[in-house]
This record gives C-alpha cells, sequence and structure tokens, in this order.
C-alpha cells in the first residue's frame, strides 16, 4: 500500500502535458466501452458507497502508523476509483449517478444506497453490531461487492467474515451465461484485472490467486446478494484508467469498467 501511495505523488509532469495525455487515455478507454442506446435504464439511481470498516489489525492493536484518511485498508483506490465508475456509469447509461460516499454499516443512511463497495475484505472485521445490520440490507434487496483480495488465505480470511453473517447459506460461482454477465456489455468470460504492481511484472494475479472468479451468496430468490470478485483487481482498473504514462493498461481498464458496470446494473434490476 506505500508503494501505491509514493508511486502517486513520485511524478510530477508539466500540467499541460498531463492533460492532454490524460484526455487521450480516457478518449482511448471510450472507444472500448461504448454508450448503450436507449434509455432502458431511465429512472433507476445509483451512487458508489464505499464501506468504511475496522481493520483486523486494528482489533489486534497493531498500532500501524497511519498517514491519513486515505491510508487504510478500505480507502484502497479511493478516491479515484469511485470517481472514475461514476462518471462512467453516468456517460454510458440513463441511470442517475449520485456523488460518491463513504459510509459506515452503522450510518442510518445506508439504506438509502443499494450497492455497497468494500475493498480487501481480507482485512474485514465485522463488529458484533454490524452483523445484523448488514444481514438486514442484503436481505431487504441491497448488494455487497468485495474486490481486491487474492489467494487462499485472502478468500478464508473473507469467508470466516461472511459466515458470521449468513452461517447457513453457500457461496456459488458465477459463470457465462448467467445473466450478470450479459446485463449490459456482453462478457464470455469474467476478466482477471490485474494490480498495477501485477503488471508491472508481466502478470495478471498476486499472492497465488492465478485463477479469476465471480462467487456470490444468493437470497432465498436466487439474487446474488453477495458478490465477490476474487482474484482479481477491479479497483485498479479504473482507478488507473486516465493514467497517460501506463498505456498499456488500458485493455485492463476497459475490462474492469465492462464487468463492474455490468454488476451495478445486474444489482439494481433484480
Amino acid at each position: 500500500m506505500v508503494r501505491r501511495r509514493l508511486m502517486r505523488w513520485a511524478r510530477l509532469p508539466m500540467v499541460c502535458g498531463l492533460a492532454v495525455a490524460m484526455w487521450m487515455a480516457a478518449e482511448a478507454v471510450e472507444a472500448q466501452i461504448p454508450a448503450m442506446p436507449g434509455d432502458r435504464l431511465a429512472g433507476l439511481q445509483w451512487t458508489f458507497a464505499r464501506v468504511k470498516y475496522t481493520a483486523s489489525y486494528e482489533r489486534l492493536g497493531a498500532g500501524r502508523p497511519r498517514m491519513s484518511f486515505w491510508d487504510d485498508p478500505w480507502a484502497i483506490d479511493a478516491p479515484a476509483a469511485e470517481q472514475n465508475l461514476s462518471r462512467r456509469i453516468r456517460s454510458v447509461t440513463a441511470i442517475q449517478v449520485g456523488e460518491p460516499v463513504v459510509i459506515e454499516l452503522t450510518d442510518e443512511r445506508l439504506w438509502q444506497f443499494p450497492w455497497l463497495y468494500l475493498v480487501e475484505p481480507s482485512n474485514l472485521d465485522l463488529q458484533p453490531n454490524e452483523i445484523p445490520i448488514l444481514r438486514e440490507f442484503l436481505l431487504r434487496g441491497g448488494t455487497l461487492t468485495f474486490d481486491d483480495f487474492h489467494g487462499p488465505y485472502e478468500w478464508e480470511l473473507t469467508v470466516q467474515q461472511m459466515a458470521r453473517v449468513f452461517p447457513d447459506r453457500e457461496i456459488v460461482e458465477l459463470t457465462p451465461p448467467h445473466p450478470i454477465f450479459s446485463s449490459f456489455y456482453q462478457l464470455d468470460r469474467y476478466p482477471q484485472i490485474p494490480g498495477l504492481g501485477s503488471f508491472f511484472s508481466g502478470r495478471t494475479w498476486e499472492k497465488g490467486g492465478f485463477q479469476a472468479h465471480l462467487r456470490a451468496i444468493l437470497d432465498d430468490d436466487g439474487r446474488p446478494m453477495v458478490l465477490f470478485n476474487w482474484n482479481t483487481d477491479m479497483g485498479d482498473g479504473v482507478e488507473w484508467s486516465n493514467a497517460e504514462e501506463y498505456p498499456g493498461y488500458l485493455r485492463w481498464t476497459a475490462l474492469s469498467y465492462q464487468m463492474l458496470i455490468n454488476e451495478v446494473v445486474y444489482s439494481l434490476t433484480h
């Protein structure tokens, strides 16, 4: 995480050149994720609601130095990831998009936001008073999306937390032709989006997470109410979509936008 923060501040190009390059990068992405004609999603409302959670090291009293508001695991890729995804959904769909928010599970505003995003869930330590709230939120039609966790160890930590919410529900695999893969864009497979560090290393995986999976916990009607973006880093894909210095990363940016938009659209229409 420190590497990511240093990378953000280590480059100070000329302002005009940066603006032009970012515009060109945005144009390249735009060409790969076109808007869909029509207004079939008109009337829907969506806000990127990032969950601020207690991390396991906080519970254990590890005392890790905290550099800023955006320096904790729950804030990885913020605020660029939510800003970029919000702009993209606003531009390619007829959905009414609100300004991104950071919210805790105990916040009374939680019920205003049907879609929640939680990054690096292997760090999650659900508090006892949060568990019944999250269970009710999901059973009443909300969706929780986990992103950016990799390998068997981080999977097991995440599963342990969700077992506290739904001890009696299984986690299932979602693959084409499940309608989530065609809810807006047509995808024939689930993409593995490399984090920027993996991209620099010439690979798409990290921490032994060689194959990407989209998994879910279903409600009584078969609706995926918890989505697990496992062994993939959608957040990095959208965070760095305007980074002119990484032109080779654009292909991953386009795929991350397409899959995340599909997940959002599916959650709003089911």
